[in-house]
């Protein structure tokens, strides 16, 4: 073992930690022994094409649709799947096709999520849904009231690191609060940083016919009508503002998501402020970017009644001797590290783990106490449960929330750089920042794209 990368131990024998496994009940959709039947949307792109696989190497699961604005796309995806039914419009999917499947694989872009993934949920469709959750800060409260009226739908976010063991153990090792109480957080991130995926320049090109291959007005879904530009699709949109989240959304459950399982009590965040190189541009995001969320709390899980997570992309790091560490360079480009009184935990996105005390890494920690950690298939693991077969789930949609919250907060917050925007999720506004609360919290959905309400 690298004595300077301390994973931990899978193997350590129980004593009795409380593991945060997140459980859900049931949706009686699937009849006993028989196949989970399942649509995927979104059917190659940057992730669809590895949801679509994965889960469909279930034994237990049949694709019975594809669904894709683009006909390469789909076409490619038909190959392996000769059977299932094809569209290029989910609305088609669900009014002509809706009893040939029971659940929904939705890969798409940010913008579409939502209104995708609502229209599923009010079908009774499980639903796997790839990050982050929503584009919206509204669309979290429409998912958490479709929730609450879906109850045994099993959904799960495309959070497939959370599956390893180290980042399991990292929740369980902060929720026992076996170093102290938590001071704070510090998260970072090296995305946007590949021109393949985002548009670094912030350039506009003349607007140009959209390929043949790709119904445009199909893939602009809710946005309004705008003119194709060239690169936007397939994976350029991260950068656009009406359509991705940057870097910051892109990756804000990786990171976050350890802080949110072992922490219940940090709900919604009082306050955002976000600082960035780049001023606002009204069709794409900022970046660099660092952003502070606070958050009260009042539990005794904490050193003070305010805890603050510090969140930055372009892998801007912090200081090493403010956290009192010598000099080196930290094991990833993509870090969680939560501060505590008693130790400082530094857990990379791929699950390697550290365990810093008064400046000295302690790769012999010895915690008692820790559970097993089974190796744990992601994309299995919502299928068993769509099927009434109750195992690990990491991260389903009620989890998801909090951590899309988080990113989407700290994304918005760029268009008003330096202020701190004081957030109240219960009214949807920001009671300091009227301007804000109009212009960052919602969009106008085009006619016939707007999400249904579930009821």
């Amino acid at each position: 073992m690298n004595r300077r990368r301390f994973l931990w131990n899978t193997g350590a024998a129980g004593l009795g930690l409380a593991t945060a496994v997140r459980s859900q009940t049931r949706e009686p959709a699937v009849a006993a022994n028989s196949k989970l039947r399942v649509l995927s949307i979104g059917v190659v792109g940057t992730i669809g094409g590895t949801d679509r696989k994965q889960v469909s190497q279930h034994p237990a699961v049949e694709i019975a649709g594809l669904c894709d604005v683009d006909s390469t796309a789909l076409a490619e995806a038909a190959r392996d799947h000769p059977a299932a039914f094809t569209c290029r419009d989910y609305r088609e999917a669900f009014a002509k096709y809706g009893d040939q499947f029971d659940a929904v694989i939705v890969s798409t872009p940010d913008h579409s999520h939502a209104p995708i993934m609502l229209t599923a949920l009010a079908r009774h469709k499980h639903v796997y849904g790839q990050k982050p959750l929503v584009h919206q800060l509204e669309e979290l409260v429409m998912m958490e009231q479709a929730l609450a009226a879906r109850p045994r739908l099993v959904t799960q976010l495309g959070n497939q690191r959370m599956a390893t063991a180290g980042r399991r153990a990292a929740v369980e090792i902060l929720r026992s609060g076996a170093l102290g109480k938590a001071i704070e957080a510090h998260l970072w991130i090296n995305s946007p940083n590949e021109r393949d995926y985002f548009n670094l320049d912030r350039t506009i090109g003349e607007a140009v016919p959209p390929p043949a291959h790709l119904d445009w007005n199909l893939w602009l879904c809710a946005c309004a009508d705008t003119p194709y530009r060239a690169g936007i699709a397939p994976v350029v949109w991260r950068s656009w503002w009406n359509y991705g989240s940057n870097g910051l959304g892109d990756w804000g459950c990786h990171v976050l998501d350890v802080i949110f399982y072992a922490y219940d009590e940090l709900q919604s965040p009082i306050a955002v402020q976000t600082h960035c190189v780049q001023s606002p541009n009204p069709q794409f995001h900022s970046h660099p970017c660092h952003s502070t969320l606070t958050y009260a709390v009042t539990s005794g899980k904490f050193a003070r009644p305010h805890f603050a997570i510090h969140y930055s992309d372009s892998a801007q790091a912090v200081s090493r001797a403010a956290l009192g560490l010598p000099p080196g360079k930290f094991p990833d480009t993509n870090m969680t590290v939560v501060v505590c009184e008693g130790g400082t935990l530094f857990l990379t996105a791929d699950g390697r783990l550290e365990i810093w005390r008064d400046g000295k890494l302690t790769p012999g920690l010895r915690m008692p106490g820790l559970p097993d950690f089974p190796r744990l298939n992601h994309w299995h693991a919502w299928v068993d449960n769509c099927l009434g077969k109750p195992t690990e789930l990491r991260s389903p949609f009620k989890d998801a929330i909090r951590m899309t919250e988080a990113t989407q907060l700290a994304v918005k917050a760029t268009r008003f750089p330096g202020q701190e925007l004081r957030w109240d999720k219960a009214t949807l506004s920001f009671s300091n920042n009227e301007e804000a609360a109009k212009t960052i919290v919602r969009r106008n959905y085009r006619e016939g794209f707007a999400p249904p309400p579930v009821v």
